[in-house]
């Protein structure tokens, strides 16, 4: 039951932590190189997809601090720590450098991931 319960709550903490690193902090800086991005309105089922998808690496990494019997808050943010830097960091500065965006954008998605796996180690912490 902790395990769920840490998974939704992990989800919808983590969409916050979303929209802070990567809609609101950087958000000007999108505009650098407005030809990366698809034009138009913005797309809602777009926006759902990507908050499901970070929803999933939330899951996974809640999953994975159950299977690595990680308890407490001082494992748990060590594994994100270690978990962020092997998977969403390098990918993300890699594509920093081939991709033409702006490296704030870069910046702002990397902690937006590192926010997101702590707050997952956080509620992790508290309730499995």
């Amino acid at each position: 039951m902790g395990l769920l319960l840490t998974i939704l709550a992990a989800g919808v903490a983590g969409s916050f932590t979303d929209w802070l690193f990567m809609g609101v902090l950087a958000h000007q800086q999108y505009f650098a190189h407005p030809e990366v991005w698809r034009e138009g309105r913005t797309d809602v089922r777009k926006i759902v997809i990507s908050t499901l998808i970070g929803a999933v690496g939330s899951a996974a990494f809640a999953y994975l601090l159950l299977r690595a019997g990680a308890h407490g808050l001082g494992p748990d943010l060590a594994w994100a720590g270690l978990v962020w830097a092997a998977g969403p960091l390098p990918l993300l500065i890699t594509n920093g450098q081939w991709i033409k965006i702006h490296p704030y954008v870069t910046a702002a998605h990397c902690g937006g991931w590192l926010a997101r796996f702590a707050v997952t180690a956080v509620i992790a912490s508290a309730l499995m």
